[in-house]
């Protein structure tokens, strides 16, 4: 399992995907292999989540070959993302709320011994070590890993969502929050989700035996109630000669020739709150190097050359960067350095997101009509 951070690799590898494994998706993606052999999943999502393959690209590459019905289940995984951000983006306290309180967690031996797979349960102690090693963890893996971490080894589900970005390649703020929140039975009130040991043992072949985990938890509870909310951007419309891109969106080709400039941010660890591992930092900028040797009006930029650029000229147009990290970098400079900025969000994302106000069943019975103004 590797991940090479370019976009060509990524285009070759969702095509042979296509080729020659996705019929077989629907039926063995719930199994996990070990990191040697994931042939039975896309491994697409550090490409997702930073937009080097788009997620309306990638569904209408599978529907040139395939009929839908043959398909269904892999492209309501990918609508997935997009339902989360969309979730978010109705929700954006609850990311401010996440973050925020991390400050007030304090840290423990039990955590340590977690973050460094020293625990008494095998399987999650090797899942700590694949996670370090191979920046990626099976999407069933991260269910059961969250669940021990929450239930069994009792700890704040924050510090685990907080883990996982740190060194996860395909770290979203939306999809990893709210997927946390979903185990620990914040998400879907009182409905939590439970690893049991028969399920590790029958989706892993038996690689992990005499498993003992808290499988009678309840719940974890919250008071805060969060009331749905208007997208803060909503505006498709360019008019700006310099545009500003993160790495959480780096799909601008169909915007190359509008601008004069385009400035791709590296967002390095000293303008987060929460600091990623050096394989992910370095994943990321990669990511952000490959794109920009793509286009010949566009440079990559740190925190340093923004404020530098910002003497010249105080209008951009932004490529919406969605909650998370990158926005609360944005506001924060928007304001220190006094920017006048144009907030560009993909239609795609905006007609998504009015989906996005209710749980997944409802967001999943809009896909036909979402494929139908966009691809079909």
């Amino acid at each position: 399992m590797k991940f090479t951070p370019n976009k060509n690799f990524a285009e070759n590898h969702l095509k042979t995907f296509i080729e020659k494994n996705i019929l077989d998706y629907t039926k063995l993606r719930n199994f996990d292999y070990g990191p040697e052999n994931r042939n039975n999943i896309s491994l697409l999502s550090p490409y997702i989540s930073h937009r080097i393959l788009f997620e309306f690209d990638i569904v209408k590459s599978v529907l040139k070959k395939y009929p839908y019905a043959r398909v269904e289940k892999f492209i309501q995984e990918i609508f997935w993302r997009i339902y989360w951000k969309g979730w978010l983006e109705l929700r954006p306290e609850v990311w401010d709320d996440f973050t925020s309180g991390l400050e007030n967690i304090r840290t423990d031996q039990n955590y340590i011994n977690a973050t460094q797979g020293k625990t008494n349960i095998e399987c999650f102690n090797e899942w700590v070590l694949e996670l370090k090693d191979h920046n990626y963890l099976h999407n069933h893996t991260r269910m059961w890993f969250a669940s021990i971490w929450i239930f069994t080894l009792r700890l704040p589900w924050q510090l685990g969502a907080k883990f996982f970005l740190e060194h996860l390649f395909d770290g979203d703020a939306a999809s990893n929050t709210l997927s946390w929140r979903w185990v620990a039975g914040l998400q879907t009130k009182g409905k939590h989700y439970l690893a049991k040991s028969w399920n590790i043992e029958k989706f892993t072949l038996n690689r992990f035996n005499n498993i003992n985990l808290n499988e009678t938890a309840n719940p974890v509870t919250e008071n805060t109630l969060y009331e749905l909310s208007k997208p803060v951007y909503s505006n498709s419309e360019m008019k700006n000669e310099s545009l500003i891109v993160f790495d959480t969106d780096l799909l601008i080709e169909q915007y190359k020739e509008n601008y004069k400039n385009i400035f791709i941010v590296h967002l390095e660890n000293d303008q987060r709150k929460i600091k990623l591992s050096e394989n992910v930092i370095n994943f990321k900028k990669n990511l952000v190097d490959d794109t920009c040797s793509q286009y010949k009006n566009s440079k990559v930029v740190n925190h340093n050359d923004i404020v530098n650029i910002s003497n010249t000229t105080k209008d951009f147009d932004i490529i919406y960067p969605f909650i998370g990290e990158n926005l609360d970098y944005l506001k924060k400079i928007e304001k220190s350095l006094q920017l006048n900025l144009n907030v560009v969000v993909k239609n795609e994302d905006l007609y998504c997101w009015q989906f996005s106000n209710k749980g997944y069943f409802n967001f999943k019975n809009n896909i036909p009509k979402i494929l139908g103004k966009f691809i079909l």
